[in-house]
């Protein structure tokens, strides 16, 4: 009981571990859904153009997360309507990826004084999380949990049966382009704990692993957060006893819950429940 009396008798431990739970349900969440469509790679993309929209937003003087949040939502969007369009999606992701991190690089060099904060956004800062952010943080979280609600039942139709969800009238332009709309959002948060390079520590691992020792959609999704949340909060913990990297603990946590689950054979998913 010590160590956790310890822990919270510092207001910026008790800030990180409210504003790392509740990003981390967002992320858990979100990301079983970015896993089960096979769109990684685009959130991974969209975390990397938040980093030209933040650093873009710190030049003409805005608060980095709302160039981070612009960016991605709008990245997130055209994304999303162009993707019944673009052929090499993979390609072209990569392409515009390695641009925003160009622009990026660009508003850095006109605004050397956020360099600093560059750093932080690149890695994460959760200890330097104050109430106003948490207050931000729960908010954005509340909206993309209410959007992932309204459109959860034609986003699993369109993701595990495209061609009868088209076929039935699902709308799979309209369901691609919210759904990635709510993936930038989830970013935003995210990369608020463990920084934009790192998004994949929250977004992809426990969703990852959730999938491979679960088979309905329901109890994913709850291991899904429960891990998320878990690996969070276990990651402070370490990192305040340790002083290591709050990021790195938290990677290293992800990555180890993932490849524990590697031996377990992966079991054929059942999602009539919802």
């Amino acid at each position: 009981m010590s160590i956790i009396t310890d822990m919270f008798a510092y207001d910026f431990m008790t800030n990180a571990f409210i504003a790392a739970g509740t990003a981390a349900v967002v992320s858990g969440l979100v990301g079983y859904f970015l896993v089960m469509r096979g769109q990684t790679f685009a959130g991974h993309a969209l975390s990397h153009i938040g980093f030209a929209g933040a650093t873009g937003a710190g030049l003409i003087g805005l608060a980095p997360l709302w160039g981070l949040l612009g960016f991605t939502l709008v990245a997130g969007i055209v994304m999303g309507a162009l993707s019944e369009r673009i052929s090499n999606r993979d390609v072209a992701i990569g392409v515009v990826l390695a641009l925003a991190l160009g622009f990026g690089l660009l508003f850095l060099h006109y605004h050397t004084s956020f360099a600093t904060q560059a750093t932080a956004l690149l890695f994460g800062n959760v200890l330097a999380v104050d109430r106003a952010m948490i207050i931000t943080l729960v908010v954005l979280g509340a909206i993309t949990l209410a959007a992932l609600a309204v459109i959860m039942r034609p986003l699993i139709f369109a993701s595990l049966q495209p061609e009868l969800a088209e076929a039935k009238g699902v709308p799979m332009r309209l369901v691609s382009t919210a759904f990635l709309a709510i993936v930038a959002l989830a970013v935003s948060e995210c990369a608020q704990i463990v920084g934009v390079l790192l998004v994949f520590t929250l977004m992809v691992g426990p969703p990852a692993a959730a999938q491979r020792i679960t088979t309905g959609l329901w109890s994913g999704l709850a291991v899904s957060a429960v891990l998320a949340v878990a690996e969070a909060w276990l990651g402070l913990t370490i990192a305040f006893y340790t002083d290591w990297p709050v990021s790195f603990c938290i990677a290293a946590l992800s990555a180890t819950a993932y490849f524990c689950t590697l031996p377990a054979r992966t079991p054929t998913h059942s999602y009539a429940e919802a």
